[in-house]
């Protein structure tokens, strides 16, 4: 995975949260791609994302953990769940490494990504990223 020059997508549908979370990572020397606040934004994505932070609930509904599904399908991008609720997660894309509440800190988004960009290290999760709680369904695929 990319270290430096990471495509980053931001599946947010709060504007001002939007905003706080590009300003966050484009600071830090990563490449924005841009925002999905709904599912049928994301058909207009045309750039594969490395790392994908998505919120749950979206302009449409609680389409949040249908989209990291589809991000981790089509592009096998890492997802980091950015939320007030993981309980409404469900059952986690293949490739999420974990969940940053909300509302988050500038360092808890930062370690996130540079974890997700480790390849995850367990012995190296970032305090501010909790663990994802698997289903068993999930833990035998």
């Amino acid at each position: 995975m990319p270290e430096g020059g990471a495509k980053v997508l931001i599946v947010e549908d709060e504007f001002l949260v939007a905003m706080q979370l590009e300003d966050i990572i484009s600071d830090s020397g990563y490449d924005v791609l841009g925002t999905v606040a709904d599912f049928a934004s994301l058909s207009a994505l045309g750039t594969a994302p490395d790392i994908a932070f998505v919120d749950l609930n979206l302009r449409d509904g609680l389409t949040g953990p249908a989209v990291a599904r589809a991000l981790a399908g089509k592009f096998g991008s890492r997802v980091i769940y950015v939320t007030a609720n993981p309980g409404q997660i469900g059952i986690p894309a293949d490739t999420a490494v974990g969940v940053v509440q909300k509302p988050f800190s500038s360092r808890a988004i930062l370690a996130a990504l540079t974890y997700a960009l480790s390849d995850c290290p367990e012995a190296a999760r970032p305090a501010g990223l909790e663990p994802l709680a698997r289903s068993p369904m999930s833990a035998r695929a």
